[in-house]
């Protein structure tokens, strides 16, 4: 399960680039009750939070010709060395790690199937302050071309442990992650390998995508529906897992719907 105890490889931080700040903090506000927070000045964007903790931020998309998508952060003790891990493991650099001073470090990376995700290396700020609970982050996932390739890439890069499990009606295998070093009772998400065709929001390139906590999985999806997003996959029933939905915010940002099941 995701905590906010750091570790090196954990999921830190989440944020949105969206054509429309104020459009996209009011579906999510509707969606999963956050409150969003602008940073202002002349910066744009802000943070989301839920019950006054910390859960994501929010930011304007500025890359031409990029879509809007949520962006997953890791945690590491040193984002140069790891731009130079990512470099060696046949990955690419988006974004040099920058300095943010007492904030912190981050850089943007792509792994070599083209799965894009980005690195923090913790100052003063330390990410989020609420993960795991109802309307925050409580996984990771990653669709792959190449599942094989995705593990050796992402286990020299942050040390990763994994588990294999057999989808039900032999619909393929899913890959558990587990941060290097800690137990199994702390993993954070998966990844599964699927066709290039499958993979339709990115033209076949594999990428990321975040899993929220709700109460509710209908009643969150009513709730995207109303908003002007849709319903990708799903409600699904998963045992052992909970009820889940894969999701479309109105600017085609895919994130996962799951009302966990009763331990």
């Amino acid at each position: 399960m995701l905590t906010t105890d750091l570790a090196p490889g954990v999921p830190c931080w989440i944020d949105l680039g969206a054509p429309d700040i104020k459009a996209a903090a009011s579906f999510y506000g509707s969606v999963l009750g956050w409150e969003f927070e602008p940073m202002g000045g002349d910066m744009e964007g802000g943070v989301l939070r839920k019950d006054g903790k910390t859960v994501a931020g929010l930011g304007q998309l500025t890359e031409e010709g990029a879509r809007s998508a949520w962006m997953i952060y890791y945690c590491v003790t040193d984002a140069d060395a790891t731009m130079q891990a990512v470099q060696r493991a046949g990955g690419t650099v988006r974004t040099k790690p920058r300095d943010l001073g007492e904030w912190g470090k981050m850089a943007q990376l792509t792994d070599p199937q083209g799965g894009q995700f980005a690195v923090w290396q913790p100052g003063q700020n330390t990410g989020f302050e609420l993960v795991g609970a109802p309307g925050a982050l409580t996984w990771t996932e990653l669709y792959t071309t190449d599942a094989a390739a995705a593990k050796e890439f992402y286990g020299s890069v942050f040390g990763w442990q994994y588990s294999d499990m057999e989808m039900p009606g032999g619909e393929g295998t899913y890959t558990i992650i587990t941060p290097a070093g800690l137990p199994e009772e702390r993993m954070q998400g998966g990844l599964m390998q699927l066709r290039p065709a499958d993979l339709v929001l990115t033209n076949g390139r594999p990428y990321w995508h975040p899993v929220f906590d709700v109460p509710d999985c209908d009643a969150a999806i009513a709730k995207v529906t109303e908003g002007g997003g849709r319903v990708q996959m799903g409600p699904a029933d998963m045992e052992g897992v909970g009820r889940l939905a894969v999701c479309l915010d109105p600017s085609q940002a895919d994130f996962v719907l799951l009302a966990p099941a009763e331990s």
